[in-house]
């Protein structure tokens, strides 16, 4: 989200309204009418409601600022509010100067989470953050809709915006966002939801500004094969499957219309195919419908672009364009007062389950409080997901930094990074703990020399960082990118370490001491000179740790926490960037094209997706044999009656993990299937499923319990359909490849589902 300006500067396109409240059911005009009657079902009390409404409030409240209707008793009501990783700065969250509800919990950045494979931990993210957003609401200082997950997988390694995401698997970003709207929303589908989660960016939209284009005109020109097999797997999840009670459509075009103005996304895709009923509305993105005409000039003039997104099935709009123009547009038959009612009837019964309407007593979460926020539960939290997403790439066994280690130079940019570990939207934190700070209170002796800046020239710090390395018993470099270098707005032209760190942590690592690399960022930098030198004792990926993001950093370090991250992308060799632009939406590998993601990189990674080493050593065996073959005719029977078939289960299975180091530590299990059945080309390896097993004790054994869906082994045809083919598949544990079992499918071939055909 965000419209033409940028997350920094972008309080403008809701500033109209920012008011907060809740309505009158017992004194005012709303008591004793069906609005307030809370045995009425959602749609019928929202209906009842909008029906009183003069087409002028109809058209006035279509906007995410809308004013409501005072004579109603229906307040203002603000529904731009963020929570990527946390409460965060935007038009609907007001944060105090001080005292209560001047910050909220500021988790790590969606990619470094998603690093940890672990989604009890992501649901319980979101249920902490929806915990503190209902107080923030209570004190009136925040609506209850957030535009969060941003599950656009992460495409391209040159995005600005990958750190929002989950990562570049489809099935990862699938798995996410499902547990993060039942932790938001307050379970799957409950009667009563805690948040509304609003899942974005309704589709193909992944790329900000490269050479010669930008987000706002773009035309993502995406096969059906791609749509159905990669950008939307994680919209069937958050909206099929997690039952999000919004989406926000894209800026950008797919395969010429625009996504707010496409009915085939908002309306056979989203509502007759995933079935988004009438408790769930879409939200335009920041601007999107304004930029129909004077961005892309889809249209004559914003009448016709306020017409062509609420026709399409856009329902809000994130600016002032409908509440602008949509009465032109009415006078000039381009639009039915009926659609403008059905839009806003969607958005209020979804308060409606909110509770919005109903007495204080009666809604538990009306009781939430600032007592609720950044409580030690969250703070832990927040804590943990920072140390389990960092991943260590490199380690000649300097790492954990022994204890006859006193005197560490710290050196690089990211050295004290405070505001820096939150990524992008983000808010004010509770705390910010720096890397230096936490060195310091872990009893280090320090000494701090920034040495250079993310994407500098200046080598005039070169000479105390290397002074500073020669006095210390261990080096410790802290650099990589950052929101200057990746952002919304800001893609990257290159993926070698900008500026000049490389230089410096080559005579860092000249010097002979033992140096650890600090990789920060979301988006990877190329590696391969840094895992090529020798002197380069180890590499951690470090990420955008958040509010303790220094103490989750040390903690790895020093070996108080063991890691077990893994990569949630490719770290492509430098020269990726010549070899496809970031324009060609196709993932797999042709004349023009090397393959995108892991799936179908057809060159050498430098560090490959799943890639994560530990403190100790680990062995894998399946702890029970897989069946050697599957009959599809038998699958597919005793799925019978399933709502989705594709989610009905091949089979789960079990990994025993063995731990056969000294040190106890997490393990998480990555199970992948390939198979030259179905159609050509075929990816590498897909990931089918995964498990983060805790603490696992030196010498011990757990059993990894793995399930995997009939979905996950289908391959996609041309036209969009789900198939299970008959023929050979291996299973391959693990990030290098531990072990395998190949098994078959046989009997003959199934569509698991009829993918709607796009009228273009």
């Amino acid at each position: 989200m965000r419209g033409r300006l940028g997350f920094a500067a972008a309080f403008t396109y809701a500033a109209r309204v920012r008011a907060f409240g809740f309505p009158d059911c017992v004194s005012g005009p709303l008591a004793n009418t069906t609005v307030c009657d809370a045995s009425a079902t959602p749609t019928a009390r929202a209906q009842a409601l909008i029906a009183m409404f003069t087409t002028d409030e109809l058209v006035s409240n279509t906007n995410v600022g809308a004013p409501g209707v005072p004579r109603l008793g229906v307040p203002a009501y603000q529904a731009a509010n963020e929570a990527l990783h946390g409460i965060a700065s935007s038009p609907g969250i007001v944060f105090a100067a001080s005292g209560d509800f001047s910050f909220a919990t500021s988790f790590p950045a969606p990619l470094h989470m998603s690093a940890a494979f672990d989604d009890p931990a992501i649901k319980a993210v979101g249920a902490v953050i929806s915990t503190e957003g209902r107080a923030f609401n209570n004190a009136e200082r925040a609506g209850l809709d957030y535009f969060t997950p941003n599950i656009n997988p992460f495409r391209d390694p040159r995005w600005g915006r990958g750190q929002e995401t989950p990562g570049e698997d489809p099935f990862r970003v699938a798995q996410y966002a499902y547990n993060f709207v039942e932790g938001l929303q307050g379970g799957i589908d409950p009667p009563q939801f805690k948040v509304v989660a609003d899942c974005k960016h309704l589709a193909g939209y992944d790329l900000e500004n490269p050479p010669g284009t930008n987000r706002f005109v773009f035309d993502a020109v995406i096969s059906q094969q791609d749509l159905a097999s990669y950008y939307l797997p994680p919209f069937q999840s958050c909206v099929r499957d997690a039952k999000a009670a919004s989406i926000m459509c894209g800026f950008n075009a797919v395969n010429g219309l625009p996504s707010c103005a496409d009915p085939f996304l908002l309306q056979t895709l989203l509502r007759d195919f995933w079935g988004f009923n009438e408790e769930r509305w879409v939200t335009a993105d920041c601007d999107a419908i304004e930029f129909m005409f004077d961005q892309r000039h889809f249209v004559p003039d914003l009448a016709h672009a306020a017409a062509a997104g609420m026709n399409a099935g856009a329902d809000l709009d994130c600016g002032t364009t409908y509440g602008d123009n949509l009465g032109a547009a009415l006078d000039m038959g381009l639009v039915n007062v009926s659609t403008i009612a059905r839009a806003l009837t969607r958005q209020y019964a979804s308060f409606m389950r909110l509770g919005y309407f109903d007495p204080p007593a009666s809604q538990p979460y009306r009781q939430l409080s600032w007592t609720d926020v950044n409580t030690p539960d969250a703070q832990q939290l927040a804590h943990q997901l920072a140390a389990d997403g960092m991943v260590l790439l490199k380690n000649d066994g300097t790492l954990p930094l022994s204890p006859t280690i006193k005197k560490l130079a710290l050196i690089g940019p990211w050295a004290s990074a405070t505001t820096a570990m939150q990524s992008n939207y983000a808010g004010p934190a509770p705390f910010l703990i720096s890397p230096l700070a936490a060195a310091q209170s872990a009893g280090f002796a320090v000494t701090l020399e920034a040495g250079t800046q993310i994407n500098s020239g200046d080598t005039s710090g070169f000479a105390a960082a290397v002074a500073a390395a020669q006095a210390a018993d261990a080096v410790v470099f802290a650099g990589g990118i950052d929101n200057s270098v990746e952002a919304e707005g800001t893609d990257r032209t290159a993926i070698e370490w900008p500026g000049n760190q490389l230089d410096l942590i080559a005579q860092l690592a000249a010097v002979g001491k033992p140096l650890v690399v600090l990789q920060f960022g979301g988006g990877q930098v190329d590696d391969a000179v840094l895992k090529a030198n020798a002197n380069v004792s180890a590499i951690v990926w470090g990420g955008y740790p958040g509010q303790g993001g220094g103490t989750a950093v040390v903690d790895i370090l020093t070996g108080k926490i063991s890691p077990a991250g893994r990569l949630p992308v490719t770290q492509y060799p430098a020269d990726y960037v010549n070899q496809v632009p970031m324009t060609d939406m196709t993932l797999r590998p042709s004349s023009t094209n090397p393959g995108r993601t892991y799936k179908w990189f057809t060159g050498t990674p430098t560090y490959e997706f799943g890639t994560g080493l530990s403190y100790t050593t680990f062995g894998v065996s399946f702890a029970s044999p897989p069946a050697a073959s599957y009959d599809i005719q038998a699958l597919v029977s005793a799925g019978k009656g399933s709502a989705h078939i594709d989610l009905v289960l091949l089979d789960t299975f079990s990994v025993a993990v063995h731990n056969t180091g000294t040190v106890a530590s997490d393990f998480v299990t990555l199970l992948f299937v390939n198979t030259t059945a179905g159609p050509a080309p075929f990816p590498t390896k897909e990931l089918v499923s995964y498990v983060r097993s805790k603490g696992v004790g030196a010498g011990s054994t757990v059993t990894a319990q793995l399930p995997v869906t009939l979905g996950s082994i289908a391959r996609t045809d041309e036209d969009g359909n789900a198939w299970l083919y008959p023929g050979d598949y291996t299973l391959l544990v693990g990030v290098p490849t531990e072990i395998t079992r190949s098994f078959q499918l046989t009997g003959n071939k199934v569509q698991l589902s009829h993918f709607p055909a796009s009228p273009s």
